[in-house]
Protein backbone atom coordinates (compact mmCIF):
# COMPACT_ATOMS: atom_id res chain seq x y z
CA UNK A 1 0.00 0.00 0.00
CA UNK A 2 1.55 3.35 -1.29
CA UNK A 3 1.05 5.88 1.37
CA UNK A 4 1.32 10.03 0.68
CA UNK A 5 3.36 12.39 2.37
CA UNK A 6 0.80 14.91 4.12
CA UNK A 7 3.15 17.85 3.87
CA UNK A 8 3.92 16.68 -0.31
CA UNK A 9 -0.17 16.81 -0.64
CA UNK A 10 -0.39 20.03 1.13
CA UNK A 11 2.48 22.03 -0.76
CA UNK A 12 0.51 20.47 -4.03
CA UNK A 13 -2.74 21.71 -3.13
CA UNK A 14 -1.10 24.91 -2.15
CA UNK A 15 0.63 25.47 -5.21
CA UNK A 16 -2.56 24.58 -7.21
CA UNK A 17 -4.35 27.37 -5.20
CA UNK A 18 -1.55 29.81 -6.39
CA UNK A 19 -2.02 28.77 -9.69
CA UNK A 20 -5.33 29.45 -9.52
CA UNK A 21 -4.45 32.88 -8.32
CA UNK A 22 -2.13 34.32 -10.73
CA UNK A 23 -4.70 32.80 -13.28
CA UNK A 24 -7.30 35.00 -11.97
CA UNK A 25 -5.17 37.79 -11.63
CA UNK A 26 -3.47 37.53 -15.31
CA UNK A 27 -7.53 37.61 -16.25
CA UNK A 28 -8.23 40.91 -14.58
CA UNK A 29 -5.39 42.53 -16.06
CA UNK A 30 -6.81 42.94 -19.46
CA UNK A 31 -9.83 44.91 -17.53
CA UNK A 32 -7.43 46.77 -15.68
CA UNK A 33 -5.60 48.25 -18.57
CA UNK A 34 -9.07 49.14 -20.12
CA UNK A 35 -10.02 51.00 -16.72
CA UNK A 36 -6.66 52.66 -16.60
CA UNK A 37 -5.90 51.01 -13.38
CA UNK A 38 -2.48 48.46 -14.37
CA UNK A 39 -0.69 49.06 -11.84
CA UNK A 40 -3.49 47.06 -9.37
CA UNK A 41 -1.30 43.96 -11.34
CA UNK A 42 2.09 43.81 -10.11
CA UNK A 43 0.85 45.02 -6.92
CA UNK A 44 -1.83 42.01 -6.67
CA UNK A 45 1.56 39.55 -8.30
CA UNK A 46 3.84 41.27 -5.32
CA UNK A 47 0.94 40.77 -2.55
CA UNK A 48 0.70 37.13 -3.88
CA UNK A 49 3.97 36.53 -3.60
CA UNK A 50 4.96 36.27 -7.15
CA UNK A 51 8.66 38.12 -7.17
CA UNK A 52 8.28 40.73 -4.88
CA UNK A 53 11.40 42.81 -6.59
CA UNK A 54 10.26 42.55 -10.15
CA UNK A 55 6.73 43.75 -9.06
CA UNK A 56 8.22 46.48 -6.95
CA UNK A 57 9.94 47.61 -10.48
CA UNK A 58 6.59 47.69 -12.38
CA UNK A 59 4.65 49.23 -9.28
CA UNK A 60 7.41 51.83 -9.35
CA UNK A 61 6.64 52.63 -13.25
CA UNK A 62 2.98 52.57 -13.67
CA UNK A 63 2.07 54.23 -10.05
CA UNK A 64 5.16 55.45 -8.50
CA UNK A 65 6.44 57.79 -11.07
CA UNK A 66 3.10 59.30 -12.44
CA UNK A 67 2.97 59.97 -8.69
CA UNK A 68 5.92 61.66 -8.51
CA UNK A 69 5.39 63.44 -11.56
CA UNK A 70 1.87 65.27 -10.19
CA UNK A 71 3.77 65.62 -7.35
CA UNK A 72 6.54 67.61 -8.94
CA UNK A 73 4.02 69.73 -10.96
CA UNK A 74 2.08 70.72 -8.34
CA UNK A 75 5.26 71.90 -6.19
CA UNK A 76 6.50 73.68 -9.33
CA UNK A 77 3.27 75.05 -9.68
CA UNK A 78 3.10 76.70 -5.69
CA UNK A 79 6.53 77.73 -6.20
CA UNK A 80 5.89 79.86 -9.49
CA UNK A 81 2.14 80.65 -8.98
CA UNK A 82 2.50 83.50 -6.80
CA UNK A 83 4.98 85.29 -9.04
CA UNK A 84 2.94 85.85 -12.02
CA UNK A 85 0.56 88.59 -11.22
CA UNK A 86 -2.56 89.27 -13.71
CA UNK A 87 -5.11 91.86 -13.49
CA UNK A 88 -7.45 89.47 -11.27
CA UNK A 89 -4.40 89.36 -8.90
CA UNK A 90 -1.41 86.64 -8.31
CA UNK A 91 -2.25 82.94 -9.94
CA UNK A 92 -3.91 81.12 -7.78
CA UNK A 93 -1.32 77.80 -6.33
CA UNK A 94 -3.19 74.26 -6.18
CA UNK A 95 -4.29 75.51 -2.12
CA UNK A 96 -6.26 78.17 -3.37
CA UNK A 97 -7.86 76.36 -6.56
CA UNK A 98 -8.73 73.63 -4.36
CA UNK A 99 -10.43 76.15 -1.65
CA UNK A 100 -12.44 77.04 -4.47
CA UNK A 101 -13.60 73.63 -4.82
CA UNK A 102 -15.18 73.40 -1.41
CA UNK A 103 -16.53 77.11 -2.04
CA UNK A 104 -18.56 75.41 -5.28
CA UNK A 105 -19.57 72.30 -3.35
CA UNK A 106 -21.12 74.59 -0.35
CA UNK A 107 -22.97 76.68 -3.00
CA UNK A 108 -24.49 73.76 -4.38
CA UNK A 109 -25.52 72.47 -1.23
CA UNK A 110 -27.19 76.01 -0.27
CA UNK A 111 -28.69 75.84 -3.79
CA UNK A 112 -30.52 72.72 -3.52
CA UNK A 113 -31.67 73.80 0.18
CA UNK A 114 -33.12 77.03 -1.42
CA UNK A 115 -35.15 74.38 -4.23
CA UNK A 116 -36.01 71.92 -1.12
CA UNK A 117 -37.73 75.21 0.66
CA UNK A 118 -39.31 76.74 -2.41
CA UNK A 119 -40.90 73.22 -2.83
CA UNK A 120 -42.03 72.76 0.60
CA UNK A 121 -43.51 76.26 0.66
CA UNK A 122 -45.49 75.56 -2.75
CA UNK A 123 -46.35 72.47 -1.30
CA UNK A 124 -48.01 74.07 2.07
CA UNK A 125 -49.62 76.89 0.11
CA UNK A 126 -51.46 74.36 -2.22
CA UNK A 127 -52.48 72.22 0.61
CA UNK A 128 -53.83 74.88 2.47
CA UNK A 129 -56.01 76.29 -0.78
CA UNK A 130 -56.91 73.01 -1.24
CA UNK A 131 -58.22 72.58 2.24
CA UNK A 132 -60.38 76.05 1.49
CA UNK A 133 -61.99 74.85 -1.20
CA UNK A 134 -59.55 77.29 -3.45
CA UNK A 135 -58.75 74.82 -6.03
CA UNK A 136 -58.64 76.50 -9.20
CA UNK A 137 -55.81 79.25 -7.38
CA UNK A 138 -53.62 75.91 -6.92
CA UNK A 139 -50.10 76.72 -8.76
CA UNK A 140 -47.23 75.06 -9.73
CA UNK A 141 -44.30 76.58 -10.35
CA UNK A 142 -40.66 75.39 -10.92
CA UNK A 143 -37.99 76.89 -8.87
CA UNK A 144 -35.82 78.69 -11.27
CA UNK A 145 -32.56 79.49 -9.26
CA UNK A 146 -29.17 80.03 -11.18
CA UNK A 147 -27.64 76.40 -12.03
CA UNK A 148 -24.49 75.42 -9.72
CA UNK A 149 -21.58 74.20 -10.75
CA UNK A 150 -22.84 70.53 -11.01
CA UNK A 151 -25.59 71.28 -12.99
CA UNK A 152 -23.50 72.91 -15.72
CA UNK A 153 -21.19 70.34 -15.72
CA UNK A 154 -24.30 67.72 -16.15
CA UNK A 155 -25.26 70.25 -18.76
CA UNK A 156 -22.13 70.15 -20.07
CA UNK A 157 -22.13 66.30 -20.27
CA UNK A 158 -25.61 66.18 -21.39
CA UNK A 159 -24.48 68.31 -25.14
CA UNK A 160 -21.68 66.78 -25.82
CA UNK A 161 -23.37 63.05 -25.72
CA UNK A 162 -26.43 64.42 -27.63
CA UNK A 163 -23.99 66.02 -30.09
CA UNK A 164 -22.15 62.68 -30.59
CA UNK A 165 -24.98 60.77 -31.08
CA UNK A 166 -26.12 62.58 -33.76
CA UNK A 167 -22.85 62.63 -35.05
CA UNK A 168 -22.45 58.90 -34.68
CA UNK A 169 -25.29 58.26 -36.35
CA UNK A 170 -24.73 60.31 -39.38
CA UNK A 171 -20.78 59.23 -39.82
CA UNK A 172 -20.94 55.55 -39.49
CA UNK A 173 -23.49 55.11 -42.13
CA UNK A 174 -21.82 57.35 -44.67
CA UNK A 175 -18.31 55.66 -43.97
CA UNK A 176 -19.60 52.49 -44.27
CA UNK A 177 -20.90 53.27 -47.92
CA UNK A 178 -17.67 55.39 -48.41
CA UNK A 179 -15.64 52.24 -47.55
CA UNK A 180 -17.20 49.76 -49.65
CA UNK A 181 -18.47 51.92 -52.92
CA UNK A 182 -15.65 53.96 -54.56
CA UNK A 183 -18.10 55.92 -56.16
CA UNK A 184 -19.38 57.43 -52.68
CA UNK A 185 -15.99 57.68 -51.88
CA UNK A 186 -15.09 60.05 -54.43
CA UNK A 187 -18.35 61.99 -53.86
CA UNK A 188 -18.30 63.12 -49.94
CA UNK A 189 -14.18 62.99 -49.93
CA UNK A 190 -14.13 66.65 -51.42
CA UNK A 191 -16.71 67.52 -48.85
CA UNK A 192 -14.65 65.96 -45.66
CA UNK A 193 -11.93 68.04 -46.98
CA UNK A 194 -13.64 71.26 -47.02
CA UNK A 195 -15.48 71.25 -43.97
CA UNK A 196 -13.27 69.05 -41.11
CA UNK A 197 -10.42 71.79 -40.77
CA UNK A 198 -13.48 74.70 -40.00
CA UNK A 199 -13.55 76.21 -36.30
CA UNK A 200 -16.32 75.71 -34.30
CA UNK A 201 -16.53 78.99 -33.91
CA UNK A 202 -17.37 79.66 -37.70
CA UNK A 203 -20.04 76.82 -37.29
CA UNK A 204 -21.85 78.61 -34.19
CA UNK A 205 -23.48 82.09 -35.90
CA UNK A 206 -24.70 79.45 -39.04
CA UNK A 207 -26.37 76.69 -36.45
CA UNK A 208 -27.69 80.14 -34.51
CA UNK A 209 -29.40 81.17 -37.12
CA UNK A 210 -30.77 78.39 -38.64
CA UNK A 211 -32.13 76.87 -35.32
CA UNK A 212 -33.34 80.38 -34.72
CA UNK A 213 -35.82 80.07 -37.93
CA UNK A 214 -36.35 76.33 -37.91
CA UNK A 215 -37.02 76.47 -33.77
CA UNK A 216 -39.96 78.97 -34.09
CA UNK A 217 -40.49 78.31 -29.99
CA UNK A 218 -38.74 77.50 -27.16
CA UNK A 219 -40.91 75.57 -25.20
CA UNK A 220 -40.06 72.29 -27.18
CA UNK A 221 -38.04 69.12 -25.84
CA UNK A 222 -34.80 71.04 -26.43
CA UNK A 223 -34.08 74.62 -25.56
CA UNK A 224 -32.82 76.83 -28.28
CA UNK A 225 -29.25 77.08 -26.09
CA UNK A 226 -29.39 73.48 -25.86
CA UNK A 227 -29.22 72.47 -29.48
CA UNK A 228 -27.09 75.59 -30.72
CA UNK A 229 -24.34 73.86 -28.31
CA UNK A 230 -25.45 70.01 -29.75
CA UNK A 231 -25.41 70.62 -33.37
CA UNK A 232 -22.33 72.32 -33.34
CA UNK A 233 -20.71 69.66 -31.57
CA UNK A 234 -21.68 67.32 -34.26
CA UNK A 235 -20.60 69.40 -37.15
CA UNK A 236 -17.11 69.41 -35.63
CA UNK A 237 -16.87 66.10 -33.99
CA UNK A 238 -18.26 63.52 -37.42
CA UNK A 239 -15.58 64.00 -39.80
CA UNK A 240 -12.80 61.65 -37.41
CA UNK A 241 -15.43 58.59 -37.36
CA UNK A 242 -16.41 59.08 -41.01
CA UNK A 243 -12.78 59.33 -41.70
CA UNK A 244 -11.95 56.23 -39.81
CA UNK A 245 -15.33 54.24 -40.70
CA UNK A 246 -14.48 54.40 -44.17
CA UNK A 247 -10.94 53.69 -43.50
CA UNK A 248 -11.58 50.30 -41.83
CA UNK A 249 -14.62 48.92 -44.08
CA UNK A 250 -12.33 49.60 -47.27
CA UNK A 251 -8.94 48.05 -45.48
CA UNK A 252 -10.75 44.57 -44.46
CA UNK A 253 -10.32 41.19 -46.09
CA UNK A 254 -11.31 40.89 -49.59
CA UNK A 255 -11.79 37.09 -49.53
CA UNK A 256 -14.54 38.29 -47.16
CA UNK A 257 -16.27 40.33 -49.86
CA UNK A 258 -16.01 37.39 -52.20
CA UNK A 259 -17.40 34.99 -50.10
CA UNK A 260 -20.33 37.04 -49.43
CA UNK A 261 -20.57 37.52 -53.06
CA UNK A 262 -20.53 32.96 -53.10
CA UNK A 263 -23.50 32.76 -50.94
CA UNK A 264 -25.38 35.80 -51.66
CA UNK A 265 -25.81 37.30 -49.42
CA UNK A 266 -28.09 40.57 -49.01
CA UNK A 267 -26.35 43.65 -48.06
CA UNK A 268 -27.67 44.32 -44.63
CA UNK A 269 -26.54 40.58 -44.05
CA UNK A 270 -23.16 41.41 -45.65
CA UNK A 271 -22.73 44.56 -43.57
CA UNK A 272 -23.30 42.92 -40.02
CA UNK A 273 -21.87 40.14 -40.29
CA UNK A 274 -18.97 40.35 -42.08
CA UNK A 275 -17.83 44.04 -42.78
CA UNK A 276 -18.80 45.80 -39.00
CA UNK A 277 -17.09 42.82 -36.84
CA UNK A 278 -13.46 43.51 -39.40
CA UNK A 279 -14.15 47.54 -39.54
CA UNK A 280 -14.83 47.97 -35.69
CA UNK A 281 -11.48 48.44 -33.94
CA UNK A 282 -11.50 51.74 -36.56
CA UNK A 283 -14.31 52.52 -36.06
CA UNK A 284 -14.17 52.79 -32.36
CA UNK A 285 -10.63 54.66 -32.87
CA UNK A 286 -12.74 57.17 -34.71
CA UNK A 287 -15.60 57.40 -31.93
CA UNK A 288 -13.10 57.81 -29.47
CA UNK A 289 -11.35 61.06 -31.69
CA UNK A 290 -14.84 62.38 -32.42
CA UNK A 291 -16.28 62.20 -28.61
CA UNK A 292 -12.61 63.72 -27.58
CA UNK A 293 -13.26 66.62 -30.66
CA UNK A 294 -16.45 67.37 -29.51
CA UNK A 295 -16.13 67.93 -25.88
CA UNK A 296 -13.11 70.25 -26.92
CA UNK A 297 -15.82 71.96 -29.19
CA UNK A 298 -18.68 72.13 -26.44
CA UNK A 299 -16.43 74.31 -24.30
CA UNK A 300 -15.90 76.80 -26.81
CA UNK A 301 -19.37 77.18 -28.22
CA UNK A 302 -20.52 77.88 -24.53
CA UNK A 303 -18.23 80.30 -24.59
CA UNK A 304 -18.93 82.33 -27.37
CA UNK A 305 -22.89 82.10 -27.40
CA UNK A 306 -23.44 81.55 -23.64
CA UNK A 307 -24.95 78.92 -23.67
CA UNK A 308 -25.30 76.62 -20.44
CA UNK A 309 -22.53 74.53 -19.17
CA UNK A 310 -18.88 74.47 -18.18
CA UNK A 311 -17.88 76.98 -20.92
CA UNK A 312 -20.37 79.69 -19.79
CA UNK A 313 -19.15 79.18 -15.95
CA UNK A 314 -15.70 80.21 -17.16
CA UNK A 315 -16.22 82.86 -19.25
CA UNK A 316 -18.58 84.73 -16.47
CA UNK A 317 -15.95 83.67 -13.98
CA UNK A 318 -13.65 85.52 -16.09
CA UNK A 319 -16.09 88.65 -16.94
CA UNK A 320 -16.87 88.98 -12.34
CA UNK A 321 -13.36 89.58 -11.88
CA UNK A 322 -13.41 88.84 -8.52
CA UNK A 323 -10.21 87.82 -6.74
CA UNK A 324 -11.29 83.89 -6.95
CA UNK A 325 -12.34 84.16 -10.36
CA UNK A 326 -8.87 82.79 -11.75
CA UNK A 327 -9.39 79.79 -8.93
CA UNK A 328 -12.83 79.06 -10.29
CA UNK A 329 -11.37 78.83 -14.22
CA UNK A 330 -8.66 76.65 -12.83
CA UNK A 331 -11.01 74.51 -11.15
CA UNK A 332 -13.31 74.13 -14.24
CA UNK A 333 -9.78 73.85 -16.48
CA UNK A 334 -8.89 70.62 -14.06
CA UNK A 335 -12.72 69.54 -14.53
CA UNK A 336 -12.98 69.73 -18.45
CA UNK A 337 -9.82 67.78 -18.27
CA UNK A 338 -10.73 64.87 -16.18
CA UNK A 339 -13.82 64.82 -17.60
CA UNK A 340 -12.22 64.40 -20.94
CA UNK A 341 -10.08 61.54 -19.52
CA UNK A 342 -12.81 59.80 -18.54
CA UNK A 343 -15.38 60.01 -21.67
CA UNK A 344 -12.22 58.91 -23.57
CA UNK A 345 -12.01 56.09 -20.90
CA UNK A 346 -16.14 55.02 -20.96
CA UNK A 347 -15.30 54.93 -24.90
CA UNK A 348 -12.42 52.68 -24.52
CA UNK A 349 -14.14 50.28 -21.94
CA UNK A 350 -17.04 49.91 -24.52
CA UNK A 351 -14.25 49.44 -27.43
CA UNK A 352 -13.08 46.75 -25.34
CA UNK A 353 -16.56 45.13 -24.51
CA UNK A 354 -17.26 44.92 -28.60
CA UNK A 355 -14.25 44.17 -29.75
CA UNK A 356 -11.79 41.51 -29.51
CA UNK A 357 -7.57 41.92 -29.06
CA UNK A 358 -5.06 39.36 -29.19
CA UNK A 359 -4.78 39.59 -25.02
CA UNK A 360 -8.70 39.51 -24.94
Amino acid sequence: MTTVDPEFAANLDKEAKRARLFTRINKADAWFKVLGLAWMTPILKALAGDNPRAQMSQIWLLLGVPILSICLFLAAWGALAPKVVTSLGAVPGPSQVWEQVGVLHADHIREREKEASFYERQDTRNAKLIADGQEDKVKERAYTGKPTYYDQIWTSIQTVFFGFLIATVVAVPLGIAAGLSPVVNAAINPLIQIFKPVSPLAWLPIVTMVVSAVYATNDGLFTKSFLNSAITVTLCSLWPTLINTSLGVASIDKDLISVSKVLKLSTFTKITKLVLPSALPLIFTGLRLSLGVGWMVLIAAEMLAQNPGLGKFVWDEFQNGSSQSLAKIMVAVFTIGIIGFLLDRLMFTIQSLFTFSANR
